[in-house]
């Protein structure tokens, strides 16, 4: 993580130790003033990381207080966003997505990139990974001083965590970072989540793992731009060469997408850095094509429509569920339910109607 820069986060205005109590209460009180969203925005803009995580940290709190001075943050931001490549990544636990992330955002820094990595993470009190863990394993990544790396939000509700990342997005790309990279730490539906809001989707796959064929879901096929075997080093070179002949002659069975871009296989062994630059071409190539045929604008169009309609979504269930007269007669209601005094449709409708009521 590069190192903070702002002046509300900087080791050498704290007070000397023969400071009297007065300097150090003036101190703790200038610690706690709320920053102004217009100074949080300016610094964001200035290429502050501090004020960067800051302004993510806004945008993830559940605090009633909080929610239109985040809206506010993101609204100044976003003439200065939609400039970067946004690319999702997604595998099973065990693949290496943390040590593939890792090189290929070193090899993208040394291009002269700035590199902010975020995660989808909808876990709750069952953990399925977490960046958190990642930071400490991306060790060179993170003392880059063009690279962000911030840990999502931990929640019930898939569709507030992914909007929420998506708002983050829009604050990396006004701070200044080209290559945004979207991980997905959860399972399942979050996928789906992280699609919906990049441009470039790859599935990192391992070989030898049993699942070369039977892996091959259709969902997750048709969502990915780009299939890579990680892992690809000693012994395992020649399984990832199967994997990879065997995966590219399934995608042949797949019809040709929107797009017109035909999803490839590659290797690539992250621990050893060989195949990654392999892999950024290619990304690099669907970006060019998806731009000159016009499907890169009419996605990111289309993703909008979706988190104009997630956002209602998630907006009206938050409503409902906070509604005084559903929260006094939700409990209720599930024990009718539980005790067959009630189907659950009819309890439903209950519910709903109280919550339209003032």
């Amino acid at each position: 993580m590069s190192k903070d820069s702002s002046p509300y986060n900087n080791p050498s205005s704290k007070a000397p130790l023969n400071t009297s109590f007065s300097s150090i209460n003036r101190f703790k009180k200038l610690q706690k003033k709320e920053i102004s969203i217009a100074h949080i925005f300016n610094s964001i803009i200035t290429k502050d990381t501090s004020a960067l995580s800051r302004g993510i940290t806004l945008i993830e709190s559940t605090q009633e207080s909080h929610l239109e001075k985040a809206q506010q943050l993101v609204e100044k931001c976003l003439p200065y966003a939609n400039n970067s490549i946004r690319i999702g990544i997604t595998g099973v636990p065990g693949v290496g997505k943390s040590t593939f992330i890792e090189s290929l955002g070193n090899l993208l820094i040394r291009k002269g990139k700035k590199v902010a990595v975020l995660a989808v993470d909808p876990s709750s009190t069952i953990s399925h990974g977490s960046i958190l863990g990642d930071k400490t394993r991306m060790e060179s990544l993170v003392r880059s001083t063009n690279a962000f790396i911030r840990p999502s939000p931990s929640g019930k509700s898939l569709g507030g965590v992914a909007q929420k990342t998506r708002e983050s997005i829009i604050l990396c790309e006004a701070a200044g970072y080209d290559v945004i990279i979207i991980e997905t730490v959860g399972v399942g539906q979050s996928e789906t989540a992280v699609h919906s809001m990049v441009d470039f989707f790859l599935l990192l796959k391992l070989a030898g793992a049993g699942d070369e064929l039977q892996g091959i879901k259709r969902g997750i096929i048709e969502m990915a731009d780009a299939l890579v075997i990680n892992k690809a080093d000693g012994d395992n070179t020649l399984r990832a060469q199967k994997a990879k002949n065997q995966f590219s002659k399934a995608l042949h069975l797949y019809p040709l997408a929107q797009n017109s871009w035909s999803p490839e296989v590659l290797t690539c062994s992250a621990i050893e850095g060989s195949g990654i630059e392999e892999i950024w071409q290619l990304i690099l190539k669907y970006i060019k094509i998806t731009s000159e045929n016009g499907f890169f604008e009419k996605n990111r169009i289309q993703q909008n429509k979706f988190w104009l309609l997630q956002t209602i979504e998630e907006q009206l269930k938050s409503s409902f569920y906070n509604h005084s007269k559903v929260k006094a007669e939700l409990t209720t209601q599930i024990k009718a339910v539980q005790q067959h005094k009630i189907t659950p449709f009819a309890a439903a409708r209950y519910l709903l109607k109280l919550s339209s009521s003032t």
